[in-house]
C-alpha cells in the first residue's frame, strides 16, 4: 500500500524542522568545556584528549551551523571555535599545553580554511579563521614552525 505525502508511517514519524534545532558549536564547546575541567577553583585542569576531539569536530561544526542556521551559524561556530583557542592559549601561558594539543589545533584551522574555500557562502569565516590562527602562531617557538622544539602540524 503507497502512502501520500501526507500520511505518517508509524515506524518512523516525519520529522519537522522544528524537532530538530540547529546545531550551536558554541553552546557545544561550552558544555563540553564544563565537563572537562577537574579541580577546584585555581586548580582546574583540562581534560586536553577531550579538548582534541572538541577541536577535531570544528569542521564538521563549520558545515552542520552554516547549513542548519544560516542567519547565525557562522557566529555560532566561530563562538565555540575561538573560545576553544582561548583556552589552548591559557594552557601555554601555565605552561600545559601538550604538542598533540597544538597539532590538533593546527590541522584544526587547516581543515576549516579548506571547508570555508570549499562550500559556498563559507568564504566569509577565513577571516575568523586566520584570526584564531594568528593567536596559535603567536605561541610557536622563534621559527615559527615547533612549538617547544618540537613540529607542529603544518599543511
Amino acid at each position: 500500500m503507497a502512502m501520500n505525502s501526507s500520511e505518517e508511517c508509524p515506524e518512523f514519524p516525519a520529522l519537522l524542522p522544528e524537532q530538530n534545532p540547529p546545531t550551536n558549536y558554541g553552546k557545544f564547546v561550552i558544555t563540553v568545556l564544563k565537563r572537562m575541567s577537574r579541580g577546584g577553583p585555581g586548580e582546574q585542569t583540562i581534560d586536553q584528549e577531550k579538548l582534541r576531539k572538541c577541536i577535531s569536530l570544528s569542521s564538521s561544526y563549520l558545515i552542520a551551523d552554516s547549513c542548519m542556521d544560516p542567519d547565525n551559524g557562522v557566529n555560532t561556530w566561530f563562538v565555540g571555535f575561538s573560545r576553544l583557542i582561548d583556552v589552548i592559549v591559557a594552557l601555554h601561558v601555565r605552561s600545559e599545553l601538550d604538542i598533540e594539543t597544538m597539532n590538533a589545533a593546527s590541522k584544526a584551522c587547516s581543515e576549516c580554511w579548506s571547508v570555508s574555500g570549499a562550500w559556498k557562502g563559507l568564504e566569509e569565516c577565513r577571516d575568523g579563521i586566520r584570526k584564531v590562527a594568528v593567536k596559535l602562531k603567536r605561541l610557536l617557538d622563534e621559527n615559527g614552525r615547533t612549538y617547544l622544539g618540537e613540529r607542529v602540524y603544518a599543511p
